[in-house]
C-alpha cells in the first residue's frame, strides 16, 4: 500500500462509512473489563447504593447521579448484596446478585412504591440472561456449569461450546477456530494477563482446570480494549480465597480398558497400512486445593497443586519400522493472592506453572508386523513454564477507576534425544558448530558394489530435525486501564506494552544428512558403469528474536437515552519485529482499529435487545518468522565419493568431494540484512467484522437470540519467493545474465552490471502483502549496495482473500434443577488463504506458509477453506434428579470439512512437487472444453473434491453426592462419544507423487484422522 494510503486507513471502506454515520450518536453500552464486571441501574437522585460481598470484604458506596443512574465498574466476579439507602431512611435490598466477568448486571430500584417500607429484600439467584449493557458476542460458563457437563478439562474444549467455533486441524493440537479464522489468530488471557504464545500463536499458557472460576469466550464484537486477534478471545478468571475457608481434592482417571479403538487404515487396494488395534492411552490426575482469609476481609489466598500423568502407545504404520510409547508428567500449580489494601484499593497476584515433561521411547518394528524388536532411543521434550501477574485496582471517588498490571512469563520448548548407544542428539546452540549425535542417513542406492549393506541406519532414531534444548519464550507485559464516568458518557482508555522474546532454532539430527545414491548411466544395476556417491545436506538455524507490541485505546460508551446505548472506540497498535541481532526488520506504527456498536433495550425492561457492531482487528507478525527468514541460517548441499561406511554412525569414510558446496535458498550462514526481509510498504494483517442481532427473554427462564456475522480479511502477510520477477526486473534495468550474455543497458550506460543472485545480500523470500506491489531492497549485483526493486502486485500473485458469513441461533434456559444451553450455526468460509497457518498440509509456519511463494501455487486456490463447516448444532446442559443425583449431556452435530486434491502442475518448474491444486487423474472437465489437459494437468479448485462425513457425538455423565457426606463427596462418571462413532475427520489430500504419478488407486482419500473413540472418565472429589 502506498504511503498516501497509509495515512488514512479508513479511506473508501464500508467500515469507516459505518463509523462516520455512527459517530452521530457515538458509542455502546457500559464498556466492561476483561477481569471484572459491573453493577448498574436506576434509582432516585440523592439515594446511595451500597454494594457488598461478605465473602471477600469488597464494599463500595455509590451516590445516585442527577439523572437517576448509578454504576459500579470493575466489580470482581462473585455474589453481592446491593442495598439502596433512601434519603428518607427507607431501604431496598437485593441479595445474591451475580456478577460475571465482562458483563453488566442491571438493578432497577426506580419502579414500585416502596417509600413506606423500611426494608424490601429481593433474591436474585442469577443474572438476567439478556445483558443490555453489552454488544459483544460472548459466552460465559462458570465453574459450577463446567463441572456439571461432560467436557474435556481444558480451555479449548470449553471454547468449542460457544457458537461460531469449530475444532481446527489436528496438526496444530486441535485448537479452536473462531469465525472462519485460522487457529493461529486467537488471544488468551488469565486474570487480565495475556498468555498467548506469540512464537507462532499456536499455544498458550494453561492453568489447572480446577482453578478456573469462569471462562469467557468472545467470538466477536469485542471492544478496543482487545487487540492482536482476528479470531476470538478466551478470557479465564481464576478462583480466589474468601472469608470462609475451603479445601478439597479430586482424582480423575481415564482408563485404557474402557476406551474404544481407532479404526485400522487400509490402502485403496485393501492392503493394511495402519493397524491401530494395539494403540492405547491412559490419563490420570490428582488435584489438591485450599483457600481462605489470612486476614479477615483484607488478605486472601487460594492455592492449588495438580499432578497429571498420561501414557500413550502408538503402533500405527506397519511399514514405518518404528513405533512409540510416550509418557507425560505435568506437575502444575496456581497461587492467587488478594489484598484489600483499603476499601478503594485492591492488589492481586496470580502465579501459576504449566510445565509438562514428556519422554518418548522409539522402538524398532519388524517389517509388516506390529512388534517391538528393540529400542532406538528416547526423545525428551519440555513444554510450559511459570507466569506471574501483579494487578492494582483503585477506585477514586464514584466516577474514576484505575488499574495497572505487570506480568512476566517463561515458556520452555526444549527438545533433545538420547540414542540407545547413549549418544545425545542435540542442537549445539551455534549454527556454525557441529552438533552432537549421529547424522540422519538415507539409502537410495541401486548398487552394492562397495560391499556395504543395502540398508544403512546408523544410530538415527527420529529421522527429522531437532529443536534447541534451550528453546523457549519470555513475556514482559505492562498495561494500565482507566474508566471515567462523565455524565452520560463512560470513557475508558488505556495503554499496554508487550515484549515477547523467543529462543528457537533447529537442525537436522547430528547436524547433517548423508543421502546415499547411485549414478546408473545405462539403467542396468550392478554392472561396471554404476557409481555410488553420497550427498551431504546441512540444515541449521537458530536465533534469539523479539516482538515488541504497543497499543493505546480509547472508548466512549454513551447512554443516549434510557433505552439506547452506543459505543465508539479506537485502538492504535504498533508492532516491531527484531532479528537475531536485535535489528528491526518489520516496524509498523499507528495501525488504527476503529470499533462501533449499539445496544437497544427495546421495551425498556431488558426483555428484548437489538444490537450491532462493526470493527477492525489487526494481527502482528509472530516471532517464528525471524528465526529462519530474518536471521542467520544454513542450508547447504555437497556431493562426495566414498570408500566405505562407518557402521556406528552411518557416515561415509574416505569421502572425497566432487562438487563445491551449494547453498540453497541463499542460506549461507551469514546474518541477513534486516532491510532486505520485508517490502517497504508492508502493512499488518487486518480484518473487518460486522454483526447484527437480537436477544429475547421468553418467560422467566428462557432467552434466545439470533445474530448474523460477516468477516472480511482485508489484508494478509505472507512471503513470496519468486526470483523470476526479480530477474526480469534486473534485465529491464540494465543488468546482464550471470553467464555474461550481453544485454543492452538503457540510457547512457555502456558497462553492463552482472546479476549476482547467489550472494549473502540477496534474501531468497520476502514478506509482503499479497495483492499489493512488492518494494524490495536487494543487492542485485553483489557489490554491497541495495537496489530498490518494485514488482507489481499482479506479477507476484493474487490478493489474499478470506470471507466468513454466518447466522447463529443461540438459546439458554435456567430453572431450579435444569440448565440448558446451545446453538445452531450456519456458516460459510471461503477464500484463497486460511490465514496464519495452512491446515491443508499441516503447515505451522505462521505468517510464511507456501501459499503465496509463487503465483502458480494459487491457481485454483479460491474456494471453501479448511475451517468451513456449513452446519453446526451444539446442545449441553445438566438436570438435577434430586439432591444426590444429576445427569449431564453434551451433543455435537456438525457437517464435514472440504477436501482438496494436491498434485504436480505441469512440469513443476518451481520444484514444489505435489503442492498445487492440480491432479491429472482427478474427476472433472478441462477448462476450455476441448477434452485435452495441458501437460496432463487438471486444476482442481479448492474444496471441490468432496467433504468429510458429518460428525455426530453425544457425551453423557452422571454424578452422585451421597447424603451421608452432606454434599461434600462427589462421584462422577463421564462417557465421551457414547456411541463410539468413528467418523473420518481428515483424509490424504495428495493425489500425485512429487514426480506426478497418480495416487488415486493407492492412498488418495484414505483416512488420516478419526473422531476420538469412546472414553470413560472417573472422578472422585471431596470438598469442604
Amino acid at each position: 500500500m502506498h504511503a498516501s494510503q497509509r495515512t488514512n486507513p479508513c479511506k473508501r471502506t464500508a467500515l469507516c462509512l459505518a463509523l462516520a454515520i455512527g459517530l452521530g450518536f457515538a458509542g455502546l453500552a457500559p464498556a466492561q473489563s476483561n477481569t471484572a464486571g459491573a453493577i448498574y441501574g436506576r434509582a432516585s437522585q440523592g439515594d446511595t447504593v451500597v454494594i457488598e460481598n461478605a465473602a471477600t470484604g469488597f464494599r463500595r458506596e455509590i451516590a445516585v447521579g442527577a439523572d437517576g443512574g448509578f454504576r459500579a465498574p470493575q466489580t470482581p466476579s462473585g455474589s453481592y448484596t446491593v442495598t439502596l439507602r433512601r434519603a428518607d431512611g427507607s431501604s431496598q435490598v437485593r441479595e445474591r446478585v451475580a456478577v460475571s466477568v465482562g458483563t453488566g448486571t442491571q438493578i432497577d430500584f426506580s419502579t414500585g412504591d416502596t417509600t413506606t417500607l423500611d426494608a424490601v429484600t429481593v433474591r436474585a439467584d442469577a443474572v438476567n440472561p439478556v445483558d443490555v449493557s453489552s454488544v459483544e458476542s460472548t459466552t460465559i460458563l462458570s465453574a459450577r456449569q463446567l463441572a456439571a457437563i461432560p467436557v474435556a478439562r481444558d480451555a479449548t474444549s470449553v471454547a468449542l461450546l460457544a457458537p461460531g467455533t469449530v475444532r481446527g486441524d489436528a496438526a496444530f493440537g486441535n485448537l479452536a477456530s473462531f469465525g472462519g479464522s485460522s487457529v493461529a489468530e486467537n488471544a488468551y488471557y488469565v486474570n487480565g494477563f495475556n498468555i498467548t504464545n506469540a512464537f507462532n500463536n499456536l499455544a498458550f499458557a494453561q492453568i489447572p482446570f480446577e482453578a478456573i472460576a469462569e471462562q469467557q469466550v468472545k467470538t466477536g464484537g469485542y471492544g478496543a480494549e482487545f487487540g492482536r486477534s482476528t479470531g476470538g478471545v478466551v478470557n479465564l478468571i481464576t478462583r480466589r480465597g474468601t472469608n470462609e475457608f475451603s479445601a478439597g481434592g479430586a482424582i480423575y482417571w481415564t482408563p485404557s480398558s474402557l476406551a474404544g479403538k481407532t479404526p485400522d487404515i487400509h490402502l485403496d487396494n485393501g492392503d493394511l497400512l495402519e493397524d491401530n488395534s494395539k494403540d492405547q492411552g491412559e490419563q490420570s490426575s490428582i488435584a489438591l486445593w485450599a483457600g481462605g482469609a489470612l486476614v479477615k476481609d483484607r488478605l486472601f489466598a487460594y492455592g492449588l497443586v495438580q499432578f497429571a500423568r498420561n501414557q500413550a502407545d502408538a503402533w500405527g504404520d506397519v511399514n514405518a519400522g518404528v513405533n512409540t510409547r510416550t509418557r507425560t508428567r505435568s506437575p502444575t500449580w496456581l497461587l492467587k493472592m488478594d489484598w484489600n489494601i483499603a476499601q478503594d484499593h485492591l492488589l492481586e497476584l496470580t502465579s501459576f506453572s504449566d510445565v509438562a515433561r514428556a519422554t518418548q521411547t522409539v522402538h524398532t518394528n519388524g517389517e509388516g508386523a506390529l512388534d517391538r524388536t528393540g529400542v532406538l532411543g528416547t526423545v525428551h521434550t519440555e513444554q510450559g513454564g511459570t507466569s506471574h501477574a501483579l494487578k492494582y485496582t483503585g477506585y477514586f471517588g464514584d466516577d474514576f477507576t484505575l488499574s495497572a498490571l505487570y506480568g512476566y512469563g517463561k515458556f520452555s520448548r526444549s527438545i533433545y534425544g538420547i540414542a540407545a548407544n547413549g549418544i545425545r542428539q542435540e542442537w549445539s546452540g551455534d549454527i556454525h558448530a557441529p552438533d552432537t549425535g549421529c547424522p540422519v542417513v538415507v539409502d537410495q542406492r541401486n548398487s552394492t558394489l562397495l560391499g556395504v549393506t543395502a540398508a544403512i541406519h546408523g544410530c538415527d532414531f527420529i529421522g527429522g530435525t531437532l529443536g534447541r534444548p534451550d528453546a523457549g519464550d519470555t513475556r514482559r507485559q505492562f498495561r494500565v486501564d482507566a474508566e471515567w464516568q462523565l455524565g452520560d458518557h463512560q470513557l475508558r482508555f488505556g495503554y499496554d506494552a508487550d515484549r515477547f522474546t523467543s529462543v528457537a532454532g533447529g537442525a537436522v539430527e547430528g547436524g547433517q544428512v548423508w543421502n546415499y545414491a547411485t549414478i546408473d548411466p545405462d539403467g542396468v544395476p550392478l554392472n561396471d558403469d554404476d557409481i555410488d556417491f553420497v550427498v551431504n545436506v546441512v540444515f541449521k538455524n537458530g536465533a534469539t528474536v523479539d516482538v515488541d507490541q504497543r497499543a493505546f485505546y480509547i472508548e466512549d460508551s454513551w447512554q443516549v437515552t434510557p433505552n439506547f446505548l452506543a459505543y465508539a472506540g479506537l485502538r492504535w497498535d504498533s508492532f516491531e519485529n527484531k532479528n537475531g541481532n536485535g535489528q528491526s526488520y518489520v516496524s509498523i506504527d499507528n495501525q488504527l482499529g476503529p470499533r462501533l456498536g449499539f445496544a437497544w433495550d427495546v421495551n425498556g425492561d431488558s426483555s428484548l435487545k437489538v444490537f450491532g457492531n462493526a470493527g477492525r482487528y489487526a494481527l502482528p507478525l509472530t516471532a517464528t518468522v525471524a528465526i529462519r527468514g530474518a536471521s542467520a541460517s544454513i542450508f547447504s548441499q555437497q556431493l562426495f565419493f566414498y570408500d566405505g561406511v562407518d557402521p556406528a554412525t552411518g557416515a561415509p569414510t574416505g569421502a572425497t568431494p566432487f562438487t563445491p558446496v551449494t547453498y540453497l535458498n541463499n542460506e549461507f550462514g551469514a546474518n541477513k540484512d534486516p532491510r532486505t526481509i520485508a517490502s517497504d510498504n508492508l502493512q499488518p494483517m487486518y480484518q473487518d467484522e460486522y454483526i447484527l442481532g437480537f436477544q429475547k427473554q421468553i418467560g422467566d427462564h428462557w432467552s434466545l437470540g439470533l445474530r448474523t456475522v460477516f468477516r472480511d480479511l482485508r489484508r494478509a502477510i505472507d512471503d513470496n519467493c519468486d526470483e523470476r520477477a526479480i530477474y526480469d526486473w534486473a534485465l529491464d534495468n540494465g543488468y546482464v545474465d550471470p553467464d555474461g550474455d550481453p544485454f543492452e543497458a538503457p540510457g547512457d550506460s555502456t558497462v553492463p552490471k552482472e546479476i549476482a543472485f547467489i550472494n549473502p545480500g540477496f534474501t531468497f523470500c520476502h514478506l509482503y502483502n499479497p495483492g499489493s506491489d512488492g518494494i524490495f531492497n536487494i543487492d542485485i549485483d553483489g557489490n554491497g549496495t541495495l537496489e530498490k526493486v518494485t514488482i507489481d502486485a499482479a506479477t507476484l500473485g493474487p490478493k489474499a482473500k478470506r470471507s466468513y458469513s454466518a447466522a447463529e441461533f443461540f438459546f439458554e434456559g435456567h430453572w431450579d434443577k435444569l440448565f440448558l444451553q446451545g446453538s445452531y450455526t450456519w456458516a460459510r468460509s471461503t477464500g484463497n488463504t486460511e490465514g496464519g497457518v495452512k491446515s491443508d498440509i499441516g503447515q505451522a509456519d505462521t505468517g510464511t506458509t507456501q501459499d503465496f511463494d509463487y503465483r502458480e501455487l494459487m491457481l485454483g486456490a479460491n474456494g471453501p477453506l479448511p475451517n468451513d463447516r456449513k452446519h453446526t448444532l451444539k446442545v449441553f446442559g445438566n438436570y438435577e434428579l434430586n439432591d444426590q443425583w444429576s445427569v449431564g449431556g453434551n451433543l455435537l452435530v456438525q457437517s464435514g470439512r472440504p477436501i482438496n486434491c494436491f498434485g504436480v502442475y505441469g512440469s513443476d518448474p518451481l520444484h514444489y512437487g505435489a503442492s498445487y491444486f492440480s491432479c491429472s487423474d482427478a474427476p472433472g472437465t478441462d477448462a476450455d472444453g476441448d477434452g485435452v489437459l495441458d501437460n496432463g494437468t487438471q486444476i482442481v479448485p479448492r474444496g471441490s473434491a468432496g467433504r468429510t462425513p458429518w460428525q455426530r457425538q453425544l457425551d453423557l455423565n452422571v454424578a452422585w453426592k451421597p447424603a451421608f457426606a452432606d454434599g461434600r463427596l462427589t462421584f462422577k462418571l463421564d462417557v465421551f462419544n457414547v456411541f463410539d462413532s468413528r467418523t473420518v475427520t481428515s483424509v490424504v489430500e495428495t493425489g500425485e507423487t512429487a514426480q506426478g504419478s497418480s495416487l488415486f488407486d493407492t492412498v488418495y482419500g484414505i483416512p488420516t484422522g478419526f473422531q476420538a473413540p469412546r472414553s470413560v472418565r472417573l472422578m472422585l472429589q471431596y470438598a469442604f
